[in-house]
């Protein structure tokens, strides 16, 4: 069997923590599709506008290998482990990945889409239309997901962390807004998942984002998160070195002359 992909998902998540699990649960990313040119796919999108959301099919082109089992993002009770068939995982034995998404605007050959849990970089298989009518049974039994937990905490930040937040958006690619609700909405306690540090004496935390760090507060009792603060996760000795693996320390020489932090 040959397949041949269509075309290239383009969006904000380029490491695999950068990505929701199940975009619209758990706060997924808005991005693009481009479709290949020279292959008459300017009429196979004919008429998909008006169709609110799309399947679209797509290969997860980070992973190599697959596991038998997975460990759920919120296990059930007494199932810490469920086998991948049973599950969401991207860790499959044809890395090929499945997401309901919905559909903004077709322009073209691009397809802008949001509530995404691709990875920028994507190539994408196939697009189908999302029929509810055939594609949605609400009743249907899904085995250990009923078992899960419906507990979700809150998220509060500080007039600081949003200023912080909004000066990053404005002044560079890293939306760390949207990637503190994807990671931490579900709790801070999964470090298997998360670039997570607790410290469990004084209820606080560390968040990592790519080269950012995010410093948090949590109330177990009231299932809310605090966060505090952005910080560089660069020394100043890092910042001074001409090497640049991931071409961002001008942006954090930046955000360390507009906010005083270390």
């Amino acid at each position: 069997m040959q397949i041949e992909p269509i075309g290239i998902f383009h969006g904000d998540a380029v490491y695999k923590y950068d990505a929701p699990r199940q975009g619209r649960l758990f706060a997924g990313h808005p991005g693009r599709i481009e479709l290949a040119p020279g292959r008459n796919f300017e009429t196979a999108l004919r008429d998909l506008e008006g169709f609110e959301r799309i399947w679209v099919i797509f290969q997860f082109h980070e992973n190599e290998g697959w596991r038998p089992t997975t460990r759920p993002p919120v296990p059930a009770p007494g199932r810490e482990r469920v086998g991948t068939f049973a599950s969401r995982s991207p860790y499959r034995p044809n890395p090929i990945g499945l997401s309901c998404v919905r559909l903004l605007k077709v322009d073209g050959l691009t397809l802008y889409v949001d509530e995404s849990d691709l990875l920028d970089g994507s190539p994408i298989l196939d697009i189908k239309p999302y029929v509810p009518l055939a594609d949605a049974f609400p009743e249907a039994k899904a085995g250990w997901v009923d078992e899960q937990s419906a507990e979700s905490w809150t998220l509060e930040m500080t007039e600081s962390f949003a200023e912080q937040c909004r000066w990053l958006a404005e002044n560079s690619p890293f939306d760390l807004e949207s990637f503190v609700r994807v990671q931490l909405v579900r709790g801070p306690f999964d470090v298997t998942r998360k670039r997570i540090s607790l410290n469990e004496e004084d209820c606080s935390g560390v968040l990592a984002y790519r080269t950012f760090r995010i410093s948090f507060r949590y109330d177990t009792q009231g299932k809310c998160i605090f966060l505090d603060r952005i910080y560089s996760g660069y020394s100043k000795l890092e910042l001074d070195d001409f090497n640049d693996i991931y071409a961002d320390k001008a942006v954090h020489r930046a955000f360390l002359a507009r906010f005083d932090v270390s």
